[in-house]
């Protein structure tokens, strides 16, 4: 009989039964003269103790301001100390962290706002061409439940924000609410709770918010942590952004667990100011996905930066090339980098590739089910399939979401009633349990580590003028994995360029949904029953843009 398409994730190491808040307090007790965070871009630098300190402060002041148990607290920024103190401040008080992606214009973060019902929020002032206040000035009005809008920056206001406040202002609030309060609070917490909602983008046009509990969240960035093999001497740099699971549970959450290092490089990505970093804070380990290496190793001065005290890294969140894998391992001195898999829904990793695992499974690969966790391929009709054999993966464990934020219909499509949920994903298994990732059911396209599903654009773009019908699909990209195509059929009578298309969306949705090519067509190729068909569409457009020599990557 052929071997099953089916893994499991024996451990001896036990799940941690503990919520967000009591983990970090027991770590934090444990390395209180150790560095945990080092914010390079704002020269400040806390000790476990430190962090320990300025998180109770400002849990209290939420507290004070009114924040209850269950309340959803909102942080809308770039990567900065900020952010990883709201982390570990809403664990304590029992909120739910509700993460706004900084590329999100007007549109898209009312929509993640309400439909979360964030009361307070904590946003950035403005960061390089985004003036978050600026936007936020204009979605008030809609925004029934928020009542404060915490500010994170020295800037000034162009103008007055209603409910707004300054972040030493919340500080200065803990006074009102105690010790006592606080430990109440934190005593009150389960840790099968939700902690955190994660907007992905939808098919139906809407993000859907993926909700976390301290469980899935807070056991998925210690394995991470464990398959890294990181302990308290590690210096981890993070350029990849916190409000995707990338960045909050494969960062900070796997570096904490381990009394490890929290290097910020920049606000965002910023390839020599990563480097600078690594350099200058003697990093052990180096994130991104394959773009952010692409840019490091393209650096014209890369040579000069010494990075020997490097030794491992995660690179994920889209395509990897083998040969970009290979060069990481070698000149970037990452001999033990690893390859993770998952998904927002599955707190992120179901899989990862082991330090020790050959080279052909470390870069063709994306590893080996996590510990106490199971995934299995599966046919059209949830049918395991034997090893070998392309079908869905399905994951099934403590990683699992608790579900889609007040959306019990998209929840039940996408978890079945034996818990596994439902990727979406094509893959294939190997007789060790390796698993591959050949492709996508869904539609979704995965520019630079951002998913991104072409329905939501479609339905972005059919409020244009001209436009009669549009299809978004995916085409490869050496750079960023791959990049948009938006085929338009235009009404009959009207005119528009690419370029028009493309102004039409910016400032609207975030810059990486913007379709970097645009392609006039009178129909699109169909089937008999009407469905579009979009291979065909994606074969034709890489041919007709030259871009088949980009199709040649492994995908992690």
């Amino acid at each position: 009989m052929e071997q099953a398409s089916y893994a499991s994730g024996t451990s001896a190491v036990p799940l941690i039964g503990e919520t967000i808040g009591v983990h970090f307090d027991r770590v934090a007790a444990s390395h209180p003269t150790g560095e945990a965070v080092v914010s390079v871009h704002q020269g400040a630098r806390l000790t476990y103790a430190e962090l320990r300190a300025v998180t109770d402060e400002f849990a209290r002041g939420l507290i004070a301001l009114g924040v209850r148990h269950g309340d959803r607290v909102g942080i809308w920024s770039t990567n900065n100390i900020e952010w990883v103190i709201a982390q570990f401040a809403t664990p304590k008080v029992g909120a739910i962290l509700v993460n706004i992606n900084p590329a999100y214009r007007s549109s898209e973060a009312s929509y993640a706002l309400r439909q979360s019902g964030v009361s307070v929020l904590l946003a950035q002032i403005r960061h390089k061409t985004s003036d978050y206040a600026e936007i936020l000035r204009e979605i008030r009005p809609g925004l029934r439940e928020l009542r404060t809008v915490v500010l994170i920056g020295d800037e000034e206001l162009t103008s007055p924000l209603e409910g707004a406040m300054r972040w030493d202002d919340v500080r200065a609030a803990a006074r009102n609410a105690g010790p006592d309060v606080l430990a109440e609070r934190l005593a009150l917490t389960q840790f099968d709770e939700p902690i955190n909602i994660q907007y992905t983008s939808g098919t139906t046009g809407f993000p859907k918010g993926a909700t976390l509990s301290h469980h899935n969240i807070l056991n998925n960035g210690f394995f991470i942590g464990e398959g890294c093999r990181y302990s308290a001497a590690d210096r981890v740099c993070v350029p990849v952004p916190f409000y995707h699971c990338f960045g909050m549970v494969l960062g900070n959450l796997a570096i904490v667990t381990h009394g490890a290092t929290i290097v910020i490089p920049n606000y965002s990505f910023d390839a020599a100011a990563t480097m600078r970093a690594v350099v200058r804070e003697r990093c052990t380990s180096l994130y991104g996905v394959p773009t952010m290496f692409i840019a490091e190793l393209g650096l014209p001065d890369f040579a000069d930066y010494d990075c020997a005290t490097l030794r491992t890294g995660i690179m994920a969140g889209s395509p990897c090339p083998v040969e970009i894998m290979k060069r990481v391992q070698t000149e970037m001195h990452m001999p033990e980098v690893t390859i993770c898999y998952g998904m927002t829904e599955t707190s992120p990793v179901s899989t990862q590739t082991a330090v020790d695992d050959p080279l052909d499974k470390r870069t063709g690969t994306v590893g080996r089910v996590h510990p106490h966790l199971e995934v299995k391929v599966v046919d059209e009709q949830n049918r395991v399939v034997p090893c070998g054999t392309p079908g869905e993966l399905c994951t099934r464990g403590y990683s699992v979401m608790l579900g889609y934020w007040e959306d019990p219909d998209n929840t039940a499509k996408s978890i079945d009633a034996a818990r596994y949920m439902h990727t979406g994903d094509i893959a294939t298994m190997d007789a060790q349990g390796y698993v591959n990732i050949a492709g996508r059911i869904k539609d979704m396209v995965i520019r630079g580590g951002e998913n991104v599903y072409p329905r939501e654009i479609e339905e972005f773009l059919y409020g244009h003028p001209a436009i009669k019908d549009v299809s978004v699909i995916g085409v490869p990209d050496e750079k960023y994995g791959e990049e948009l195509c938006a085929w338009v059929v235009l009404k009959e009578g009207a005119s528009a360029t690419e370029e028009t298309v493309r102004e039409f969306c910016r400032g609207k949705i975030a810059h990486y949904k913007v379709p970097r090519y645009v392609k006039f067509v009178s129909e699109f190729p169909m089937t008999v029953t009407g469905k579009v068909q979009k291979f065909k569409m994606r074969a034709a457009s890489t041919e007709e843009l030259g871009l088949e020599s980009a199709d040649k990557i492994v995908t992690a």
